[in-house]
């Protein structure tokens, strides 16, 4: 009978019988509350306690978070106290967890959702899980004072290290990794003879770009119109959404070129019909250049009047010709199929030099 209880008396102790240090990961179930935090039950021989700051964040009531009869995993922070209980933490387990599947996004090259916890001299910090994080001004897609606090941003991890505390993200490349897939898709997709529309985003001297969803399409400025147009913005304006014709497309280097005015009618099938050599025309001077002046002689049609006609005009009328003046001239030569009309200020022949 003694040798009995003797045995029964060694379980017992294998039961209360623990190693637990600090830094331990363990098991324990809520059993109450005080008013420093959570009491838990590891399996010890004493009951552990968990503070409300190790807990819930501010705000947060630790009964809702930890609720009694729920099992939970604890970090020991702290060992025996003199009343023989443990320290413990709930947000250092949730940190290592969250720390984990940061790690994983990473390798993963995942688009992660961050919450601005404030902004700060070089950057934004967001809040990813529980984990701190800092968003360079240089990586951000926005302005820093277009974002407050509790702003939703959708990031890439640059850097990750637990060790270090150091974590980096970009929202920038979030929309650079994913605008390198749309180019692929638009490109893959895309080719000369499309009517396809688009957003003018950007306009220059030479023209103006079209975002045709994804990529930027130039649109030069002499496939703007049939008619002479001295700058993009004569018929343009950022924000237009237009029906533009592609008309190469170079997938080397990526680059897509446009017209607008192939979406209309060709002004010179029209002037081939009305217009033949030796007729009596009148027209607009639209340009003046060195070697003669551009005469408008049928919507959206430039004929040349060389400088020798130019000169003998001027001096028969004492004026100087200038653009916007309407002039009677006669078609010396017309190529329909070059686009080429010559003009003369004489009938039937060419100015004297």
């Amino acid at each position: 009978m003694a040798a009995k209880k003797e045995l029964d008396f060694e379980e017992l102790l294998k039961q209360y019988d623990y190693n637990f240090q600090k830094g331990d990961l363990v098991k324990g179930v809520v059993c109450g509350y005080d008013s420093y935090g959570a009491i838990v039950d590891i399996g010890a021989k004493t009951v552990a306690s968990v503070p409300t700051r190790e807990a819930v964040d501010k705000g947060e009531n630790i009964e809702e978070k930890l609720k009694k009869g729920d099992e939970f995993e604890f970090l020991i922070i702290k060992e025996e106290d003199d009343d023989g209980k443990f320290l413990l933490s709930r947000k250092k387990v949730d940190l290592a967890y969250s720390w984990q599947e940061l790690e994983k996004a990473k390798a993963a090259d995942e688009t992660i959702l961050g919450t601005v916890a404030g902004v700060v001299k070089g950057g934004i910090l967001v809040d990813i899980s529980g984990v701190r994080g800092f968003v360079p001004s240089s990586q951000l897609r926005a302005k820093e004072t277009d974002l407050e606090a509790g702003t939703k941003l959708e990031l890439k991890i640059l850097t990750l290290d637990a060790q270090q505390n150091n974590f980096i993200l970009s929202n920038k490349k979030v929309y650079e990794d994913s605008a390198v897939e749309v180019r692929k898709n638009v490109f893959s997709q895309i080719e000369p003879g499309q009517v396809v529309k688009g957003d003018v985003v950007r306009i220059t001297d030479f023209g103006a770009f079209i975002d045709l969803g994804g990529i930027d399409g130039l649109l030069p400025l002499s496939q703007l119109s049939w008619r002479w147009i001295d700058h993009p913005t004569d018929i343009l304006k950022v924000g237009d959404k237009i029906d533009v014709e592609v008309i190469a497309v170079d997938h080397d280097k990526q680059r897509v070129s446009l017209s607008l005015k192939n979406l209309e009618p060709d002004p010179w099938l029209e002037a081939e019909k009305n217009i033949k050599e030796g007729d009596k025309v009148e027209g607009t001077v639209t340009r003046i250049k060195h070697f003669g002046a551009f005469v408008e002689v049928f919507p959206g049609v430039e004929a040349l009047l060389p400088h020798a006609e130019v000169t003998e005009m001027q001096n028969a009328s004492d004026t100087i010709l200038k653009v916007g003046d309407k002039i009677m001239t006669y078609v010396l030569k017309f190529n329909p199929a070059d686009k080429r009309i010559a003009l003369t200020v004489n009938e039937g022949g060419v100015a004297e030099e």
